[in-house]
């Protein structure tokens, strides 16, 4: 028996929360509950914690602390955590080492789609485990080439590029850009800037990074990519002017912000890019790294707005939750690209491409987008039934299952009570919009679940 079957093969041991011996080590228990998430039904959860500010906090258990101190002692610096331990998970619902549940709402920062240990994507990923992980780009992979079909026969591409994350995604959009307009320019005056937008994030390596509007993640590592000009989301007349210029390579625009604050583009907008692009012979790419793959209700954003893009990112939910990345171009795009151009050790390796087939099988069936449109549709209306008349309470938006509530004061009191409360919830924006990207496999009952929960703990905010 393998490594794998092994792993797979324990059996759930489900015992009270109990100290950590020396060492802070939990392995048997530890093993226990995340073969229980692989093979069989979730460990049943503790009580249900009492919703509310006035409600006893969580205290971290042994067990807990002492991942939280080992974390501290051997990681680098670079998350502002929650204080949560998570062993396990089951469709909607996580579990932390002490055996708590919790609904959630963030979904891996939109990327379980199909929530967790869905069993096909577990017997996908199991049963490519046993015949090929890994092989490198060297030589031609089956799975890898079978996904690439179906990405281009469900949208708008002629071929793809596959990478490992959504910022590697984009660095890639980022070189084919300037390549493409190389070749299209061979007098040697080939446009070479970028125009992205307010309330941005398109990634943290140093080309995607010098793309992303919010100061604080660039500032400490200038000097950046150089050329990028940030034009407010929405505001097509100075984007014109910018992409007029003669100057412009490439304008990077998210359909729909997720990091930014839920911000919807309109279609005037987004068609108004794609007619100012051809008219500078610029292209047009569509960050759909949170926003594609069903979030919005369809598959791809840009459908909505019936506006083809040149060139799209995606990465966060297509393998739901294995590393993927993901740049879909036309076929004037792939012409420019050359044998050694750009490349990859991991990107589209087998083991990924299979679960992500797996999940396209699941998002495309019949109904599936239609009832992530429903329930999302609901969702903001059920929230705006729940929370109305709270002062705090500025907007609610979004499309589909992408939601956010706009606040006037920060949002992190009230997602740290509703953690308590055992709803599992992001920011975003400046940190006043709470970020709703559930798994969207999400039922009515939960959605409900969450939205009670939320106005339960709105009195939080007035502290």
């Amino acid at each position: 028996m393998n490594s794998l079957q092994s792993f797979l093969a324990v059996a759930p041991v489900v015992k009270p929360a109990t100290a950590a011996p020396a060492g802070g080590r939990l392995l048997s228990s530890r093993r226990a509950r995340v073969s229980a998430c692989l093979a069989t039904p979730a460990p049943p959860p503790t009580a249900a914690p009492a919703a509310g500010p006035g409600a006893a906090r969580r205290e971290l258990s042994a067990a807990s602390r002492a991942v939280v101190e080992d974390e501290a002692k051997y990681i680098v610096g670079t998350y502002k955590r929650a204080q949560v331990v998570f062993v396990a998970g089951r469709g909607c619902k996580l579990y932390d080492i002490d055996g708590r549940e919790y609904l959630d709402m963030a979904a891996g920062i939109a990327v379980n789609a199909l929530g967790h240990c869905d069993p096909d994507l577990v017997d996908a990923a199991t049963d490519q485990s046993k015949r090929l992980g890994h092989a490198s780009n060297v030589g031609y992979t089956v799975p890898q080439v079978q996904l690439a079909k179906r990405l281009v026969e469900a949208s708008f591409a002629d071929r793809v590029f596959f990478a490992n994350s959504g910022t590697e995604a984009n660095e890639a959009a980022i070189k084919f850009s300037r390549k493409y307009q190389r070749v299209a320019h061979p007098d040697g005056d080939a446009p070479t800037e970028f125009v992205s937008f307010s309330n941005c994030f398109h990634g943290r390596t140093m080309g995607a990074l010098a793309l992303t509007s919010k100061v604080q993640y660039r500032e400490p590592f200038e000097p950046v990519m150089p050329g990028s000009t940030f034009v407010e989301y929405g505001n097509l007349e100075e984007a014109k002017k910018v992409i007029q210029s003669g100057k412009i390579a490439a304008v990077f625009v998210e359909p729909v912000q997720g990091e930014g604050g839920i911000h919807s583009a309109t279609k005037e907008f987004l068609q108004g890019l794609r007619d100012a692009c051809d008219e500078a012979g610029a292209l047009l790419v569509f960050d759909e790294v949170q926003c594609g793959l069903g979030r919005t209700g369809y598959l791809w954003a840009y459908e909505i707005y019936g506006v083809e893009p040149d060139m799209m990112t995606l990465a966060k939910p297509l393998a739901n939750g294995l590393p993927i990345g993901v740049v879909l171009v036309n076929e004037k795009i792939a012409a420019a690209i050359n044998y050694g151009d750009h490349g990859t050790t991991f990107g589209g390796n087998p083991f990924v491409c299979s679960t992500a087939l797996a999940v396209l099988d699941k998002i495309q069936k019949p109904g599936f987008l239609a009832e992530v449109s429903k329930k999302g549709e609901n969702f903001k209306q059920l929230l705006k039934t729940k929370l109305s008349g709270n002062p705090h309470v500025k907007e609610i938006r979004g499309i589909g299952l992408i939601v956010g509530i706009e606040l006037d004061v920060p949002a992190g009191p009230l997602v740290d009570v509703c953690l308590d409360a055992g709803v599992f919830l992001l920011t975003a924006g400046k940190g006043n919009v709470v970020r709703l990207v559930p798994p969207l496999i999400i039922s009515e009952k939960e959605l409900e679940q969450a939205a009670e929960v939320i106005r339960d703990c709105l009195s939080a905010l007035d502290s």
